[in-house]
């Protein structure tokens, strides 16, 4: 008989890192991004342009999190 997965624990402990490091990354790229606007074709352009609109919004999204993250342990949760 095949071995079943079981999903992993809910282990929230490093979150607000885990977090912050996504965040950091994602800047990163989005900052690159903008750099190389100015080498590409005006298709390029257009698609990195709606890329990093995305990426923004992640990065708020994520920001929203990491603070929820730091109210947890404030409040014990985690």
């Amino acid at each position: 008989m095949p071995h079943q997965k079981l999903p992993k624990p809910d282990n929230r402990q490093n979150n607000v890192e885990r977090l912050h490091d996504m965040i950091e990354n994602t800047e990163s790229k989005l900052q690159e991004a903008e750099i190389s606007l100015e080498f590409v074709s005006p298709e390029e352009r257009e698609m990195l342009q709606s890329k990093n609109e995305r990426r923004q919004q992640s990065i708020q999204a994520m920001k929203q999190e990491m603070q929820e993250e730091i109210d947890a342990r404030k409040n014990r949760e985690i």
